[in-house]
């Protein structure tokens, strides 16, 4: 009876599970389909069925910009402010973790003051110190201030005090190890799935930045993606290029699938590692 009891609840927890699965895909499916149909198409009706203005929309993109060279100047700014932010809050966290100096819980507390403060209260001061720089139209600006990230601080701060040893950090140490080895060599490997849990959202968030980008890049060839795409929603016409947006929608996530996938396998063996060790 215990084994009936225990196969019906796991099989509608399998069919909930699928609906869940087929209600966070649905939305995917749903842009596909509507990038091969004409906005008058998507006005009129709903379906699941593609269009035949697939070739139509791909022309529409490309007349208002180079969808290829977005994604490129996209990419040129959303790697290195990713792996960056990574790193340096790497650095910050073990430090703030692992060391017990005067002014540590002054620093973190500052931190945590810094996460509630929205980043647009300083915008036209940080504009004018890019111009007094000679800094607007460059990459710099939209790649160096995101090495400042106090959220991901804040979380690598919280995942190593959980998962390192400080006993572990003291062997190294007895063993001749520099600080920088058993950062590079111990806590790394450790924050691993921290790391990448991190950097799937600093990567999303560096690649689908629009706000600084708009407004410190002028030069079209120089813009990033979303800024691109933002002179097809502001068109004229907008009705009949519904298509065209969900298109140039469709391809900007590639991606953010491809950097999902990449990072996602160390967070999924990492806790797989941890339950064997269990």
């Amino acid at each position: 009876m215990n084994t009936i009891g225990y196969r019906i609840k796991k099989t509608i927890l399998y069919i909930l599970l699928v609906l869940l699965g087929v209600t966070c895909l649905l939305p995917f499916l749903l842009m596909i389909v509507n990038a091969t149909r004409t906005g008058n198409e998507i006005a009129t009706s709903f379906t699941l069925i593609p269009g035949h203005a697939l070739v139509d929309n791909w022309n529409t993109v490309f007349e208002f910009f180079n969808l290829f060279k977005g994604m490129w100047n996209s990419v040129k700014v959303a790697i290195p402010a990713t792996l960056l932010c990574l790193y340096f809050s790497a650095l910050t966290a073990f430090a703030l973790a692992m060391y017990k100096f005067k002014g540590n819980k002054l620093i973190f507390g500052t931190i945590l003051v810094f996460m509630m403060i929205p980043g647009q209260l300083g915008l036209i001061g940080f504009y004018n110190l890019c111009t007094a720089l000679h800094l607007v139209n460059s990459y710099i600006p939209l790649i160096i201030p995101a090495i400042a990230s106090t959220g991901t601080v804040f979380f690598l701060r919280q995942y190593v005090l959980s998962s390192l040893s400080p006993s572990l950090v003291e062997a190294a140490r007895i063993d001749g190890a520099s600080e920088l080895y058993i950062f590079h060599r111990i806590a790394i490997p450790i924050m691993s799935p921290g790391l990448a849990t991190m950097g799937i959202m600093g990567f999303i968030g560096n690649w689908n930045n629009y706000l600084l980008p708009m407004i410190i890049i002028n030069k079209n060839e120089k813009m990033t993606l979303p800024v691109m795409m933002a002179t097809l929603k502001a068109s004229t016409d907008i009705n009949a290029n519904q298509g065209a947006i969900y298109l140039s929608v469709a391809v900007s996530i590639i991606p953010i699938l491809i950097v999902f996938s990449f990072f996602s396998k160390y967070i999924i063996s990492s806790i797989s590692a941890g339950a064997v060790k269990e």
